[in-house]
Order: structure tokens, then C-alpha cells, then sequence
């Protein structure tokens, strides 16, 4: 072990890990914040003599986290970053020959495992902060398994986390062998906590900035609040300086925002000691939760909010939303104010409402864009998730999707099998998502000012935008933004711009871009074709407009761009960014193209259609010719001199989708279908099936011999239907159905009533009382086999008697139907006998 270690609560636990990893190759070390797992551990595992010569990457999830543990490790060695501790991340890099620990950011642990499958020169990954169950390190976990599986069996794997369910982990690990589970329990301090909902007019800002008030002047140390982003940070931290300066609070209380956004400077400005005799109020998001430890901080102020990224698979989109936090999350935050000495911790929620969080975060392969993941795997030569041990696998769906935008991006082969292309394996090796990728490659092909362009693109989508502040939507057009970026222009959109760090990183992001993808430096971007390369990256995303501000996205989505919008004049556009609604989203982000430029990047993609189908407009059958791309129709004409036997096809297919309801049933037809329903259900093996849905999957058999000519509904209601039904029929058929199922019943008076076959399994007869005056039994039909429900109607044709035995009514309640009736109609003629 080194001898400078800080005497930090995971030490006691360092015999133990080490015995672990020396016997075995995996283990999972919980630890609270603040024990020290993060800087302590990696030190202590240089000493191991299983490292021989190699080196160390550990995972981090945050990039601010990966530098300060980088930099907190290499100030116990008395060194600078960048020798035997340095940080691989986006944007920067500080190893040289003589690192043995990287510390490096999710992403670049694929893109090392896509170069250099089996890790030769590394001994040991380190997954920090995996109780956050990022898509990144659950990917990272599975593939670096499977490397130890197949590659590497001396590959030692340490997984570390404040809050975890580890039996999973554990388990999952266990194919080196039983992976140990070794706690610190670390030596915090209590912290009391206090709940204060916020009143129901009371903005977040606002409850925040009170209970910052209330811990400056209860307690002693630092404040660290959590709130959910940058927007909340900016307008507490104005909240709080006005009413600090109302309290005529001592200048000695300084306010720190702390979140990703932030350059460097400012980030480590939050995470200093404060100087001697100042307060300290570090206003942050969930990146202050673990891993960094801000000194000096007693009190926490917890708003209970996150904002994470959550993808949708109906609109392709991921949005930012924000979320109640975990118990576990909450717990984590409450523990930062207890590190070094008793606090307190105010929770902006009430203590009723705890219990209702969920217990731990949800992990992110569950929710995210699965684009990215599918690329890794397709790199890795994985064609099946299955093939991989996963905690949780990635959904089928999300996963299939994104596999088809993989392919319309000409990543993935067509075909089952998921096999990556050359163009993919490019896109791979580029530290971006797919979409961005493909636009970096496929735009070279457009000339270099537009790969320029492209460059500048990647760089902005990589960051918030920089005109979104706290004053409503900005205008979604992108060439703004990139003329305030590349164009010098920044005088003219005076105070809009909302974080002036990014606007430094985008421009270093472009600069980068432009290295890795050999744009000279003499070669300007041509901003009027930031539409073309947008389109690249989001070709499900190509929009035209279909009235006024609304447009119909090539996917099929519908979207509106503001009323304010300068693109509101643009025919096409090419869609980045929306709000995900439905069922019309806003469009946050896009710029215009010409149809031009549509036909030249995806022309090879329409599709070219004859159809013929029935027009609920017209009523009646019209054939158009196509040509459409996606859900957008380019150009639509009629066609004429139809084809008979489509016309008639395109007929049946109508009636098929809208019932049999939808052709002119006359009386007569109807009672024909019913007749003929109910031979088949008393004869099924003498007479064809004529229910409702045999008559639909039969229509070419007994209807398209009718359709000659038919086109239009007024053609089609001229259709014999009587003549078409009983064209199934044979002669001795049509025959023997009047015997089995006669029209009518001939009465003792003389009269023929109509027998109602409605119900096949009971048919009817209806009819006044009178007509049935000197009939004995209850007439029958099916060949005598199956006796008539008799409706007994009074003179007045209202229902007396519903009966199948008329003997029987003759007997027992005709003699009182009998004296009702005749009180009631005394001119009619009740005989004492009814069957008489």
C-alpha cells in the first residue's frame, strides 16, 4: 500500500479488496460518499503485483467527476495530471507514456475496447458510481466481460457504487469466479432532516432560496442545494442575491452554480475550500450527488428533482425531463451535508411523500436511444444481445428500432443479421452519436465547405443551445446559432446568450471536428447548406409543410414550427430538434431546405406507386400515381382508363375494410342471408357458411361476378345482392330452401305471414292473436324439426304472449289473455277455444 493514502474510512477495507482481487479476478465494493472509494482505491491497487507493468482504467460517469478524481489522485502523489494519473474524455486528454490509472469518461471505454478488443496493456477496469446504471456502463460491464470471458481470463474487474443492489452484480460477474462483496460502512456524521413543502404559489427558485436562508442562519459551514438544471440554477442564484441583499446578509456568503455546462474554471472554483472566513453556497445539479467531495458543507438544501434524458420510440426523439429522484438518490444527497461533521439537510418535499419515490433510479438502457448501443454492439461483432451478460437486457423494441436507424444510415447491412458496414465501422470509431457520425462522413460528399459546415453542426448539437435562457423559445432556426458562433456576431444578439462557456467549447468541439475529419483550415463552412447536412443526421426528420406553421415529418409525425419563426416561409425543412408532443410537436431546432436538395440526398430513396383504391371523397375507385418519400407524397395524379378487374379488386378490398354494412342491403337480400344462415347452422354439411365474415373471405366467389362496371357508389347500390347470394346455390339448393326455410307460414284464416329468420337459432313468427285463432301446434320450420318463437300481438299489434308450445297457451293463459283482451277490444272476436 502507499504510504500517503489519506486516512479515509474505505482503508479499513483495503486488506480485504486486495486479498480479493489477488485470489480472484472481480469484486464489488459498496461504500458510502465520501469514504474515499474513488481516489483511494485506484492508488492502493498500484501496488498489486498482478498490475505487472500494466495499467488501470476506471469509469466515470461525469466528465467534472472524472477530472477532479484525476487531479485528486495525482495531488496525493505530489504530481501534476497528465504522469502517473491522467483523464481520457471528449474534448481533452491528459496520459503520457507514464500514466498507470485512466480515469476516462463513458464512450471511451468502447471506442478502446473497439481498437484494442482484448486490453493488453490494462490490468484492471474500474466501474465507479455504477449504482447510476448509465447506458454507457452497463454496455462498458457486458463487453468487458466478455472480453475477460473470451480474451482476457486475468482481466480484473472492480465495480463500485455508494448504492447498489449487488446480488445482480455479483452475480453476473461471477464467471472469474465468486465475485466477493466487501461494504465500508464509512464514518458519517448524523444529519437531521427537515421537510418544508413548498407553498402552491411558490415557484422552486423561491422555496429554494428560503431554506438557503434558513440553513445560513441555523447552521454553520457551506450550503450545497440540488436542483434539477442550469435554467433552475441561473434563477435561484438571482433569487437568492436579491433577497441576501434584502437580509443584509454579510458579504462573506458567496454563490457557486456547479453543473456540466460550466467550463472548467468555474466548475473548480465550486469545488475549492472556501477561502477563511467565507460561507460557501454551491448551487448544483445531481453532478454534485457522488464522487465529488465539496469540502466544508454542512447543510444541504434538496429540491427532490433530476433531469434526465428519456427517449421516446413513437417520436424517435430524446428529451430532457425532469423527474422526482430516488430514495436511494435522496439519501445520497441528505449524506453529503454529514461527510465531516453533523448537519442538515432540508428537503423541499413533504416527509408523507417520501415513501412514494422509487427506491432506486431506474436504470438507462430501460429508457434511452438505443442508436448508440446498437452501433457498440454491431462493432463488437455482437449480432444478439443474448450474447452478452447484461443486468438488464435492452429492450426488443427500443433495440430493433434503432437498428432500423442504423440501417437507413447505411451503418448495418440489410438483413437479419445486424452485420456492420464499412461506413459504420467509421461511424464508430467517431465519438458521437450515429446520427452525427453519419453527417460528419456523409457530407464530405457534398464538398468540403458543407464538411466544414457539418463540423460547426456536430459541434453545436453536442451542446445546450445557445440561445435557450430563461426568456421563452428562441427561434428554431440553427443558422442563427451558427452564425453566432463561427460568424463573429455575437454583438448582435446582445444579452440571449445563456452560457458563454459553451459557446467557447462548441467553437473548440468544431475545431476538433474539423481535425479529425481533414478540413483544410483555408475552407470557410457554407451555412446556407446547414439544412442539407442536418438532413443527414435526421433523414426521418426531412419535413414539408402542409399549412401555415404545421409540417409532416418524413417518419410520419406531425410538427409546427412557433408563429415567431423566420423558417415559417419554407416549403422544406430539416428537422434536429423537437418538443416530442403529440400529436403536433414544436420544433425547437431545424433549418430549411429546397426540394433540391431532398431529391439529391434521397432520391434514390422514393418511392414510385400505382395504387387504386376507393375515395371516400369522390365514392368512388381512384388510381394514383405516387411518388412519396416516407409519410411525405412528393407528386400525386390521377390515372385513367382503368383496368376492369382492378377496379373491381379495389372494390372488394373497400368493402372488406368497411363490412358487409357497407353494400345496399334491400329488405329482400336481408331476409334471403338469414334464411341462408339459418339452413347453415341446422344443415352445416348441405349449405355454405353464410355468416358475416364467410361472406366477407368469400366476395370473389359470390359478389365479383357482379361488379362489371361498377366504379362508383351509385353504380354499386344498383347491385342485385338477392341474385348474387343465391348464385352459391345450386338449382336443387334453391329449391330445397324453401323447404327447409320457408318465407312464409300459411295461416288458418288463409293469410301468409313472413317468418323472421333474424336469429337463425330461433326464428320468429309475428302476428296478431286472431290469425292464430284454430291452429292447434306450434308451427315449425327446418324441415318440422325446429318449432317458431310465436309473437302474439294484441289488435293494436303490441306484444301479449311470447311462446314456442301454442297447445300449451291454448290451454293455460290463453283464458286470461282472453278477458284482458276482450275488456279491452270488445268488437274483436275472442272465442272461448282458441284452437277451436
Amino acid at each position: 500500500m502507499l504510504p500517503n493514502l489519506p486516512n479515509l474510512p474505505i482503508r479499513d477495507v483495503l486488506p480485504e479488496l486486495l486479498r480479493s482481487l489477488e485470489a480472484g479476478t472481480s469484486a464489488v465494493l459498496v461504500a458510502p460518499p465520501g469514504a474515499g472509494k474513488t481516489t483511494v482505491v485506484p492508488l492502493a491497487l498500484l501496488g498489486a503485483q498482478w498490475l505487472n507493468d500494466r495499467r488501470i482504467v476506471m469509469l466515470e460517469p461525469r466528465r467534472l467527476a472524472a477530472r477532479a478524481a484525476a487531479r485528486r489522485m495525482a495531488t496525493l502523489l505530489n504530481e501534476q495530471v497528465g504522469r502517473t494519473v491522467g483523464y481520457r474524455m471528449r474534448l481533452e486528454t491528459r496520459v503520457s507514456a507514464a500514466t498507470r490509472i485512466e480515469v476516462v469518461t463513458e464512450g471511451v471505454l468502447a471506442r478502446m475496447l473497439q481498437s484494442n478488443p482484448a486490453l493488453e496493456e490494462y490490468a484492471a477496469v474500474i466501474f465507479d458510481e455504477f449504482h447510476e446504471r448509465s447506458l454507457n456502463a452497463d454496455l462498458g460491464l457486458a463487453l468487458v466481460e466478455q472480453t475477460r470471458t473470451v480474451l482476457r481470463d486475468d482481466l480484473r474487474i472492480l465495480v463500485m457504487s455508494a448504492t447498489l443492489d449487488v446480488e445482480p452484480v455479483a452475480a453476473l460477474l461471477s464467471a472469474g469466479g465468486p465475485a466477493p462483496v466487501i461494504r465500508s460502512e464509512g464514518r458519517t456524521h448524523p444529519v437531521e432532516v427537515r421537510w418544508r413543502s413548498p407553498r402552491p404559489e411558490q415557484r422552486i427558485e423561491g422555496a429554494a432560496a428560503s431554506a438557503v436562508r434558513e440553513a445560513l442562519q441555523a447552521t454553520e459551514g457551506d450550503v450545497l442545494v440540488f436542483l434539477p438544471g442550469a435554467a433552475e440554477i441561473r434563477r435561484t442564484e438571482a433569487v437568492l442575491l436579491d433577497a441576501l441583499e434584502r437580509d443584509e446578509a454579510p458579504a462573506a456568503v458567496r454563490i457557486f452554480p456547479l453543473h456540466g455546462s460550466l467550463p472548467p474554471g468555474m466548475q473548480d472554483a465550486a469545488l475549492a475550500p472556501a477561502a477563511a472566513g467565507v460561507r460557501k453556497v454551491v448551487i448544483a445539479t445531481s453532478i454534485a450527488e457522488s464522487s465529488l467531495t465539496i469540502d466544508g458543507v454542512r447543510s444541504v438544501v434538496d429540491a427532490g428533482l433530476a433531469r434526465i434524458p428519456r427517449f421516446d420510440p413513437r417520436s424517435g426523439m430524446t428529451s430532457l425531463t425532469t423527474v422526482r429522484v430516488s430514495r436511494a438518490a435522496a439519501e445520497q444527497r441528505a449524506g453529503r451535508a454529514g461527510r465531516q461533521a453533523p448537519g442538515v439537510c432540508i428537503r423541499l418535499w413533504a416527509e408523507h411523500e417520501h415513501a412514494s419515490l422509487q427506491s432506486h433510479p431506474a436504470p438507462e438502457i430501460l429508457e434511452a436511444d438505443l442508436a448508440p448501443l446498437a452501433l457498440e454492439l454491431a462493432a463488437a461483432g455482437v449480432q444478439e444481445p443474448g450474447e452478452l451478460a447484461w443486468l438488464d437486457q435492452p429492450p426488443a423494441g427500443a433495440l430493433s428500432q434503432a437498428r432500423e436507424l442504423l440501417r437507413e444510415l447505411n451503418a448495418l447491412e440489410t438483413g437479419p443479421d445486424c452485420r456492420i458496414t464499412q461506413h459504420g465501422r467509421r461511424m464508430a470509431e467517431l465519438p458521437v452519436h450515429p446520427r452525427i457520425a453519419h453527417m460528419l462522413l456523409a457530407s464530405r460528399e457534398l464538398g468540403m465547405e458543407l464538411l466544414a459546415t457539418a463540423c460547426e453542426v456536430a459541434a453545436l448539437l453536442g451542446e445546450r443551445d445557445l440561445l435557450r435562457g430563461d426568456a421563452g423559445a428562441p427561434d428554431a432556426d440553427i443558422r442563427l446559432r451558427l452564425a453566432l458562433a463561427f460568424d463573429g456576431r455575437e454583438g448582435h444578439m446582445g444579452g440571449s446568450i445563456a452560457d458563454r462557456g459553451a459557446l467557447e467549447r462548441v467553437r473548440r468541439q468544431s475545431r476538433d471536428f474539423r481535425r479529425r475529419m481533414e478540413v483544410p483550415v483555408d475552407t470557410a463552412a457554407d451555412h446556407g447548406g446547414a439544412g442539407q447536412v442536418l438532413a443527414l443526421a435526421y433523414p426521418d426528420r426531412v419535413a414539408r409543410r402542409r399549412q401555415d406553421m404545421r409540417y409532416l415529418m418524413r417518419s410520419g409525425t406531425g410538427a409546427a414550427l412557433a408563429s415567431h419563426s423566420s423558417l415559417a416561409r419554407n416549403e422544406w425543412l430539416a428537422v434536429a430538434e423537437t418538443d416530442g408532443r403529440r400529436p403536433e410537436a414544436r420544433i425547437a431546432l431545424a433549418a430549411p431546405l429546397e426540394e433540391a436538395d431532398v431529391l439529391q440526398l434521397f432520391g434514390h430513396q422514393v418511392m414510385r406507386t400505382e395504387s387504386i383504391a376507393w375515395n371516400e371523397r369522390t365514392e368512388s375507385v381512384v388510381a394514383l400515381r405516387r411518388e412519396q418519400l416516407g409519410a411525405i407524397v412528393l407528386r400525386e395524379a390521377a390515372v385513367t382508363n382503368l383496368p376492369d378487374d382492378q377496379v373491381a379488386q379495389a372494390l372488394l378490398a373497400h368493402i372488406r375494410a368497411e363490412g358487409l354494412e357497407s353494400l345496399p342491403w334491400a329488405a329482400e337480400s336481408v331476409r334471403l342471408r338469414e334464411r341462408l344462415a339459418f339452413a347453415a347452422l341446422h344443415e352445416p354439411d348441405e349449405w355454405p357458411d353464410m355468416s358475416p365474415g364467410a361472406l366477407l373471405d368469400m366476395l370473389e366467389e359470390w359478389l365479383l361476378p357482379f361488379l362489371a362496371g361498377v366504379r362508383r357508389r351509385t353504380e354499386l347500390e344498383q347491385v342485385n345482392l338477392h341474385e348474387a347470394l343465391l348464385s352459391r346455390l345450386s338449382w336443387k339448393q334453391r329449391e330445397a330452401l324453401n323447404e327447409l326455410a320457408p318465407t312464409h307460414i300459411s295461416m288458418p284464416s288463409g293469410r301468409r305471414v313472413a317468418v323472421d329468420y333474424s336469429n337463425p337459432a330461433a326464428p320468429v313468427l309475428a302476428e296478431r292473436i286472431q290469425e292464430f285463432f284454430g291452429m292447434t301446434d306450434t308451427p315449425a320450420v327446418g324441415r318440422g324439426r325446429v318449432p317458431l318463437v310465436l309473437h302474439l300481438l294484441s289488435p293494436a299489434r303490441r306484444p301479449v304472449q311470447v311462446t314456442s308450445d301454442l297447445a300449451g297457451f291454448w290451454r293455460t293463459s290463453y283464458h286470461d289473455v282472453r278477458k284482458e283482451m276482450k275488456g279491452r277490444y270488445p268488437k274483436h272476436r275472442w272465442p272461448e277455444e282458441g284452437n277451436m
